[in-house]
């Protein structure tokens, strides 16, 4: 009986690892599907972090001396919203310059990466007086479930868009364009497509949805903004795209492998079986393990890097 309780709890354990690196996933898939590398994940989930929990407790504020647990209950699905605004926005920066401007790809996701560490510190001690923690919420998003089996909506709503990111790739025009200017946008543009359009669509969504992994941490997960909750996840989802080549079904299981690492390092810094130091690294180094041996059999967009020039 104990030994099932366990097993279900690290069943959960490892599905809350995963939502956030699916999320990321799923989104830089949309955007490197077009051709547009997007290393921001990282940045861009620190963003969502912070925009879903400045949001969320603004909204929180003017109710504090009524009953805030029922009367703000809304102020967290609202702290969502601000934060899949906030990553369609830095989705777009990073588009606009990579894409009008063809700047290196690489090089914008980099200082994303950076304003994603920096600027969150700032408002955290502009609001706060400290660079590293917001005051916790009264409200944090609701919990739907049984026992370890009970969840953040947007762990359901990470697994769900699976087939959704599956059919609209797969089985719609949008899908179709989006593919082709991923891979051959010369083609894809003698037939009328729109290859900058497609490519800003593929980095928004993007945006998007790794601004709904870092709501997750924030105001799914926990109930408040610490500097730097991304935690790297940006560039374990990342790696995850590549070992799921890309593919929605592939990203499905190559997260929830990494989610696995994740769960199975938090059990042990909990058990206090390995030092802290070790524990906290050992989702990086499986991960860098398993790509070690994948890598080179996966085959990314032909055009993925490359700057399109209409001319």
């Amino acid at each position: 009986m104990v030994d099932t309780f366990l097993l279900l709890a690290l069943v959960g354990s490892v599905l809350r690892a995963t939502t956030p690196l699916l999320l990321a996933a799923l989104g830089g898939m949309f955007s490197e599907r077009s051709g547009v590398v997007n290393i921001a994940l990282e940045g861009i989930i620190l963003f969502g972090a912070l925009a879903a929990a400045v949001v969320t407790q603004l909204v929180e504020a003017p109710y504090l001396t009524q009953n805030p647990r029922a009367v703000v209950w809304f102020a967290p699905w609202l702290g969502v919203l601000a934060a899949v605004i906030a990553g369609g926005l830095i989705g777009w920066l990073h588009a606009l310059v990579s894409i009008r401007y063809q700047a290196d790809q690489i090089i914008s996701g980099t200082a994303i990466n950076l304003m994603g560490v920096g600027i969150p510190a700032l408002v955290l001690m502009g609001l706060y007086n400290n660079s590293t923690t917001s005051t916790p919420l009264v409200n944090r998003l609701p919990q739907w479930g049984v026992g370890p089996f009970s969840f953040s909506p947007l762990v359901y709503l990470a697994f769900l868009l699976v087939p959704v990111a599956w059919y609209v790739l797969f089985k719609t025009p949008f899908g179709l364009r989006l593919r082709a200017v991923g891979e051959h946008p010369d083609a894809a543009a003698s037939v009328g497509v729109g290859v900058r359009r497609m490519r800003y669509y593929g980095v928004i969504i993007s945006g998007v949805l790794a601004g709904l992994a870092g709501a997750y941490l924030s105001v799914g997960h926990l109930n408040q903004l610490i500097s730097e909750m991304s935690g790297g996840r940006g560039f374990i989802a990342l790696a995850a795209l590549i070992f799921g080549k890309w593919h929605p079904l592939g990203v499905l299981g190559a997260t929830l492998l990494f989610g696995s690492f994740e769960a199975v390092a938090t059990l042990l810094g909990g058990a206090r079986l390995m030092p802290s130091t070790i524990v906290s690294g050992i989702p990086f180094i499986l991960t860098m393990l398993v790509l070690a041996g994948f890598i080179g059999r996966a085959i990314p967009p032909k055009a993925i890097g490359k700057a399109y020039d209409r001319a």
